[in-house]
């Protein structure tokens, strides 16, 4: 009789194993010839060399599963166990899924300009999504770059943005650093929590494969193998926009986020997003998307106070 112990990587025991251990159960019904013992994030398995083959093997899909739908049920499980091994898609637009989300749900491209920002992803290594208020701009990026670390494209994740808001008055909030810029972060926090489980993002974010800082921090750095994103660019000077696109290292991701529409810096500061999307238009490998009111995934109503607005600023 052989031992063999495996290590669950990435994967929360708890949540892989099930309530009561149901996923161990399941196993040890599929291989009745195998002793499993699981302590932690250790499994160790006894048995014949050859049935000790087939259950890495059917346990590699187990858990190939769980880290792409967040979820492993007894229907999934038992269709794994018996499957020839084929990836099944889940639905006929398993294309147009970007990631499985929490608790199953689907993240998807869900209008037009949005699917156009994930095609051109696909082709650039440079994106500026510019837009109004709940155009999906930062959600579809996120999903985008969530996407890219699951596939292994990436190594981690950076998300940043300038906190323009907070100016003199930072040092006014109450908390250290990170609990004074918590805030200015939350839009990237909401849509992470959307497409990680807990404790899984909490243990990226301990790790730095999630990496959450305001723009100042990116300063000195060279970000390599990472799928970048600056969100709220409109708030950008134009030496903080320069200093952020030269961060650019090797097999890196960058999407650029903003609405010309909403700046926050003084009246007589220059955005550096708006001059960047003039001055870096006609650059190979650099694409830019306009979504507009027709974009909005919001409350109907944010439309029409688009729109609203959009009459008033034109007269």
């Amino acid at each position: 009789m052989t031992e063999r112990i495996i290590e669950l990587t990435d994967i929360d025991p708890k949540e892989f194993f099930g309530t009561q251990n149901s996923t161990i159960a399941h196993l040890k019904k599929h291989f009745p010839k195998i002793k499993i013992v699981a302590r932690g994030n250790n499994l160790k398995i006894y048995g014949e060399s050859d049935i000790l083959d087939e259950f890495e093997k059917r346990l590699e899909m187990l858990m190939k599963y769980f880290n792409k739908y967040n979820k492993l049920d007894e229907n999934s499980i038992e269709r794994i166990l018996i499957s020839t091994g084929k990836e099944e898609n889940a639905n006929v637009n398993a294309k147009d899924v970007l990631v499985h989300g929490v608790n199953g749900r689907l993240i998807k491209a869900q209008t037009e300009n949005q699917r156009k920002m994930v095609s051109m992803m696909q082709q650039n290594d440079m994106l500026f999504a510019v837009g109004p208020a709940g155009t999906g701009k930062t959600y579809t990026a996120v999903a985008l770059a969530v996407k890219a670390l699951k596939e292994k494209e990436v190594r981690r994740i950076i998300l940043t943005r300038p906190a323009v808001e907070s100016g003199e008055n930072l040092g006014f909030l109450p908390g250290d650093l990170k609990e004074k810029l918590d805030p200015y972060m939350q839009p990237l926090y909401d849509a992470l929590r959307d497409m990680i489980p807990h404790e899984k993002l909490e243990s990226y974010l301990e790790k730095g494969v999630i990496q959450i800082a305001p723009l100042a921090f990116m300063r000195g750095r060279t970000l390599d193998n990472a799928f970048v994103i600056l969100d709220e660019a409109q708030n950008t000077t134009h030496n903080q926009m320069k200093m952020f696109l030269t961060r650019m290292g090797k097999h890196a991701k960058f999407v650029i986020n903003g609405d010309p529409g909403q700046i926050d810096l003084p009246r007589k500061q220059v955005s550096g997003l708006k001059e960047s999307l003039l001055a870096l238009k006609d650059i190979e490998g650099i694409a830019q998307i306009y979504l507009d009111d027709k974009d909005v995934i919001r409350h109907r109503l944010v439309k029409r106070i688009i729109s609203a607005y959009k009459s008033i600023e034109t007269e």
